[in-house]
C-alpha cells in the first residue's frame, strides 16, 4: 500500500477517539457470521486492525491472530487490549496459504483505486484453499477526502464483487448497513464474505 500519510496522520491523532467510539459497541457487522464459518483455533489475519477490537474478539474466541495496521497510534491502542499488533501495510503481505481467515474491515477503502486489485490478489494468496475472507467498504463512486482529511475510494457492490472474483475469491454473502463515521457523517457500507 502506498500508505496515504494524511490518512495515517488522522488515525494517529484521533486513535483515542476512534477506540472510544468502538468501546462497548456490539461486534462489528458480519463478525459473528465470519467466526461461525471457521474451524476452532484457526489462524487469522486482521489487516487494518485499528484499535484491535475485532482482533481482541478473535483472540477471545480461541483463534491466533496476526493484527496489522499502518497507524502507530492504532497499533498502540490494539496493544492496550492485549493484541500483539504490529505496523504494516497491504503490500507487505507475502504469505502463501497461511491463514484460515482474513478480516479486512474498512481499511482497503483508503488505498488508491489502482492498487486494490493487486492487494486483493496478495490477500487471496495468503489465504489457505477454502479459507474465509471478509471485506467491509463504503459504497459510492469516485474518491475524496473526508472532513478530517482521510482518503476514501468508493465502490459499488457490483464493482467490488467483480474485483473479488478477479482476485480468485468466490463471494458467498453480503449485507449493507448505514452508520456514522468518525467525521460525524452518515455512510452506506457493505460487507462481503467470500471463500478463497
Amino acid at each position: 500500500m502506498s500508505a496515504d500519510r494524511e490518512t495515517i496522520a488522522v488515525y494517529d491523532s484521533r486513535s483515542h477517539d476512534y477506540a472510544t467510539r468502538r468501546t462497548g459497541r456490539a461486534a462489528e457487522p458480519g463478525l459473528a457470521d465470519f467466526v461461525a464459518t471457521l474451524s476452532p483455533g484457526g489462524h487469522l489475519l486482521d489487516i487494518g486492525c485499528g484499535p484491535g477490537d475485532c482482533a481482541h474478539r478473535f483472540l477471545k474466541a480461541g483463534f491466533t491472530v496476526d493484527a496489522i495496521d499502518a497507524s502507530p497510534g492504532m497499533v498502540s491502542r490494539a496493544r492496550e487490549l492485549g493484541v500483539q499488533a504490529r505496523l504494516g501495510t497491504f503490500d507487505e503481505i507475502d504469505a502463501r496459504g497461511l491463514y484460515d481467515g482474513i478480516w479486512v474491515s474498512y481499511s482497503l477503502l483508503h488505498v488508491p483505486r489502482s492498487e486494490i486489485a493487486g492487494h486483493l490478489k496478495r490477500l487471496h494468496r495468503a489465504l489457505k484453499p477454502g479459507g474465509r475472507f471478509h471485506i467491509g467498504m463504503k459504497m459510492g463512486t469516485g474518491e475524496k477526502r473526508d472532513a478530517l482529511g482521510r482518503l476514501y475510494v468508493y465502490y459499488s457492490e457490483a464493482e467490488l464483487i467483480g474485483l473479488l472474483q478477479d482476485a480468485g475469491f468466490s463471494p458467498t454473502m453480503s449485507e449493507r448497513q448505514v452508520d456514522v463515521g468518525l467525521d460525524g457523517t452518515e455512510y452506506h457500507g457493505i460487507w462481503i464474505h467470500a471463500n478463497g
